[in-house]
């Protein structure tokens, strides 16, 4: 376990962000070894459908996810102020609370999965085929619900080095799985689904015998089991909103698919497998974010605010920077990074694409700032604020949905991205400037306090 509250802010949070941008990367491998073998294996179409499904998986399952890492929040708080015996505590409420809500999750999806299709405009050249994939991947959402539960607790106490490990390990099993479902028992569609709930299923299971075996602060018993009102609405009222800021999220992506869907199934494939390449040159920039929670959640719990501080402005110059890279990368190189999933032949794939590429790769300055400024929010136990930017995102992406993408059709849709990024930032700004202020009231009450102490002893 890591203690993130002492030693220079910038290297501990580079070095905890290098495993977790590693495990992020293989965690996309899920999704895009789906749409990789999907696309050269069962065509096009196939791939469309996959696609398809994936604003669909970001509501429900990313309310689950949201919940997650929002209660991890509060076993990052406990680390930071040596409260093993809360930090246990925690972690028992975190387990309820995550299978109370994924149970609840799987069922309602499954009931209105058709309706959600139908309702999202999905082409009917391809429904029965996005059907058979959401089914499977919402059937078994208790299996990314468990791994990302148990992996934001271990990252919460500092370590970010053990999930990098059992992603690598899930990841190529997961990829030869598909391979194997797939092209061995040519299940179609339904064996890419399989195989990524069974590799995430493998994934938690290792975290079990890792806690198990190497973390003692996490061993619970019946005892810590035990609801106590207050500690249970403590855990809601962080993980909640960070759960509804995923979903509201999520709803403005869904409009905005619904818009992609009826422009024909060249627009959704060019968008899936450009969502992978941008997934992929982004994960920089969230893992960056992700840290700040953890490295914020630490030094508020221990009453170090000046180094929350000094590591946000640090670390917004770093991601800064990665953004730059990664958007010049994108639009240069990004059509034939497509033509891996496409192949190089569908033309109107490949130009649809490159639009994409274009108008995303120029605007990840925004989300990096996003990014950061978000997760420090969250750290600091402010979810409200975060949510909020949360709905600014949806209204962009609503827009972009009903009116550029009737003005101005696949343009339209791609411009919904940066919109959200600035309307979520626009939200996120103030908020965060006005927490800098309270942090540094905050430093000088203690110092102020530690000042009369030390007058009291010498005068004692």
């Amino acid at each position: 376990m890591n203690d993130l509250t002492k030693g220079k802010p910038l290297k501990l949070i580079f070095w905890f962000t290098i495993p977790l941008l590693i495990g992020n990367i293989f965690q996309q491998f899920y999704s895009l070894s789906d749409t990789l073998i999907v696309g050269q294996t069962l065509g096009v179409k196939a791939l469309a459908a996959v696609g398809s499904t994936g604003s669909v998986q970001f509501l429900i399952i990313g309310f689950a996810q949201g919940l997650t890492a929002g209660l991890s929040i509060l076993t990052a708080q406990h680390y930071g102020a040596k409260d093993f015996k809360g930090v246990r505590r925690s972690f028992a409420i975190s387990i309820i609370v995550s299978l109370v809500v994924g149970i609840i999750l799987t069922i309602v999806s499954l009931i209105f999965v058709d309706h959600i299709l139908v309702l999202m405009q999905t082409p009917t050249d391809i429904i029965d085929d996005a059907r058979t994939f959401l089914q499977i991947m919402l059937g078994g959402m208790l299996a990314p619900i468990a791994f990302n539960l148990l992996s934001n607790i271990i990252r919460a106490l500092g370590d970010s080095r053990t999930p990098l490990w059992f992603l690598i390990i899930s990841s190529l099993i997961n990829i030869g799985l598909e391979l194997l479902f797939i092209l061995g028992f040519h299940w179609g569609i339904a064996g890419a689904g399989w195989a990524t709930i069974l590799a995430q299923l493998l994934a938690s299971v290792m975290c079990v015998v890792y806690i198990v075996v190497r973390v003692p602060i996490l061993h619970i018993g019946r005892r810590h089991f035990k609801l106590r009102r207050a500690e249970v609405t403590s855990h809601l009222r962080v993980g909640l909103p960070m759960a509804f800021q995923m979903s509201i999220i999520a709803i403005g992506t869904i409009v905005l698919q619904a818009a992609l869907n009826s422009l024909g199934t060249d627009s959704v494939a060019a968008t899936t497998a450009a969502q992978k390449i941008d997934q992929l040159a982004t994960q920089p920039l969230m893992s960056f974010g992700v840290t700040m929670a953890t490295f914020a959640a630490q030094n508020f719990g221990a009453h170090q605010y000046g180094r929350i501080i000094t590591g946000v402005k640090q670390t917004m110059w770093l991601s800064g920077a990665f953004s730059v890279a990664a958007g010049v990368i994108e639009i240069i190189w990004g059509q034939q990074l497509v033509g891996l999933f496409v192949g190089h032949q569908d033309m109107a794939v490949l130009h649809l694409s490159q639009t994409y590429f274009n108008i995303i790769g120029s605007s990840y300055i925004l989300l990096s700032m996003l990014f950061i400024m978000r997760n420090t929010l969250q750290g600091l136990g402010r979810s409200a604020i975060p949510t909020l930017a949360g709905a600014a995102e949806l209204f962009m992406r609503v827009f972009a949905a009903l009116i550029l993408v009737r003005f101005f059709a696949y343009p339209g849709a791609c411009f919904s991205e940066p919109l959200a990024w600035l309307g979520s930032v626009a939200v996120l700004l103030p908020a965060y400037i006005r927490a800098v202020h309270e942090l540094r009231q905050r430093m000088a009450t203690d110092k102020t306090n530690k000042a009369v102490d030390s007058t009291v002893s010498v005068t004692e």
